[in-house]
């Protein structure tokens, strides 16, 4: 059993999935609002490891879909500072157990790192499940 660290975006539908199958893994789950974190390029960083830039983008954000940011573009400090101005674009969610930072939910990475049970109500591990429909609301500020 791992004490995961779990960025997620409130309301995210696919976040909602991973936290449970982590949970069902037996894995003790702390989560944390990504919008609204207070990143650095520094605390960042870490989470993307040997990734390619564009591999740090989540690519259902609208302003990669509307062709706004274009990830293949960018080198590590302009992601960096996309990202931390306007964190949808991160790829999520982002974890943490203990001091290894990872991003997106990469079952067989995660199953090699902490374990993961088999299964999962649909199969589908990351990204968007709706990705023709309008965009999850933004979470209330509260």
């Amino acid at each position: 059993m791992a004490d995961v660290v779990f960025y997620e975006k409130p309301g995210c539908g696919g976040n909602a999935r991973q936290k449970k199958r982590l949970e069902e893994s037996g894995h003790r789950v702390e989560a944390r609002d990504l919008l609204s974190a207070p990143w650095t390029a520094e605390d960042l960083r870490p989470f993307f490891g040997a990734r390619p830039v564009a591999d740090w983008f989540n690519r259902a954000a609208p302003a990669v879909k509307a062709g706004e940011v274009t990830p293949e573009a960018m080198d590590e400090e302009s992601a960096l500072a996309a990202m931390i101005a306007n964190p949808l674009l991160i790829r999520r969610p982002l974890l943490q157990v203990g001091a290894r930072r990872e991003c997106g939910f990469d079952t067989a990475l995660i199953a090699a790192w902490i374990g993961l049970a088999d299964g999962g109500a649909d199969g589908v591990t990351e990204g968007c499940v709706r990705p023709h429909m309008p965009p999850c609301p933004a979470p209330a500020k509260g």
